[in-house]
């Protein structure tokens, strides 16, 4: 039987929302897997969800490729459903601008105070934060987004290295990280209405993976630039070449000609980091690097690095990425049939 295919299961109402911000994958990604037992169940099955692709008004819609997509159902003509889900959106130069959807962002709250899930995929959650129902409440959105939504947003507590937060007085608003986190979100989805089983067969149908080890070893390290102390900044422009020297935190201060305290404390005030953890992070991604596009032994790429004590290496690898220097080469290295 095709996962979720259960005769008699009264199907969920989602609304899948589109608007001209939105990427058409994940919409389209979205909308197969979570109708994917309607569509291929058995005669007389039910499924236990009815998906609609949503907007402000039904018809053609051109998302943010281009590529046009059907919109089914106006909101106007939908008075309550069971969830709602905002796919990616893409985010131009000039960042998110609020204040462009008003109807859209009103039916969110009216949809929510009559008892539906908000769920946003990777940077959908910009415009359900436009609501204010998420101020005060945990959630996620793409890493190359955190820091635009932490500007504009500075209410909602935002975790871009978490893969899937579900908040909320009724565990009712439910954010998915970077990218393919919604295969995440939608399998919680079919889990938490229609049982783990068929999250499990469907994970299984479509080759979907849950993210189990967080998005940390997706984040490449960059550091705060735009802190406005000359100082610290050229002592940064000297750190990401000579990162790997011995001692290179004492180096620092020697070359900046401040007390010891008076660095340290306004490189932390710059950076957000102390120096020494600054010094981590930037070694560490040089080492993703290599165990990336190299074959040379991890003891090596330690000492390469800027460190002896290969064990030490080891701990440090896993606590800022959440995968040890071997699982990560596994997971991020191109494979043998992919290579030139």
């Amino acid at each position: 039987m095709i996962p979720g295919a259960h005769a008699g299961l009264n199907p969920r109402h989602v609304s899948l929302v589109a608007i001209p911000d939105a990427v058409v994958s994940t919409l389209a990604g979205i909308f197969d897997v979570m109708n994917a037992p309607a569509i291929m169940g058995s005669p007389g099955a039910r499924a236990p969800f009815h998906v609609d692709i949503a907007g402000e008004a039904a018809g053609p819609l051109a998302l943010a490729s281009g590529v046009p997509i059907e919109v089914q159902r106006p909101i106007g003509a939908l008075e309550t459903t069971d969830i709602v889900i905002v796919p990616s959106v893409l985010l131009p130069a000039a960042g998110w601008k609020t204040g462009r959807y008003p109807r859209l962002v009103e039916w969110l709250r009216k949809m929510h105070g009559r008892g539906a899930l908000l769920c946003s995929a990777c940077s959908g959650i910009f415009l359900l934060a436009e609501t204010g129902l998420f101020d005060g409440h945990d959630a996620t959105v793409h890493f190359m987004y955190a820091r635009a939504f932490a500007a504009i947003y500075p209410a909602v507590t935002i975790h871009p290295e978490r893969v899937l937060v579900i908040s909320g007085r009724r565990e009712e608003l439910v954010s998915s990280g970077a990218s393919t986190t919604w295969h995440d979100m939608v399998l919680y989805l079919i889990a938490r209405y229609a049982g783990a089983t068929d999250a499990q067969e469907l994970a299984r149908l479509f080759a979907l993976q849950w993210h189990q080890d967080g998005l940390a070893p997706y984040i490449v390290f960059q550091g705060e630039s735009e802190h406005g102390d000359a100082e610290i900044g050229g002592a940064q422009q000297w750190l990401s070449a000579h990162f790997s020297v011995a001692n290179p935190v004492e180096a620092m201060v020697e070359r900046s000609k401040l007390a010891e305290r008076t660095f340290k404390r306004r490189f932390a005030a710059a950076t957000g980091l102390a120096p020494i953890a600054y010094v981590q992070r930037l070694r560490v991604e040089d080492a993703k690097r290599r165990l990336e596009r190299t074959d040379a032994p991890i003891d090596e790429i330690a000492w390469r690095v800027g460190y002896e004590d290969a064990a030490f290496f080891r701990r440090l690898f896993k606590r800022l990425t959440g995968l040890a220097p071997g699982a990560y080469r596994k997971r991020f290295r191109i494979p043998d049939f992919a290579r030139p």
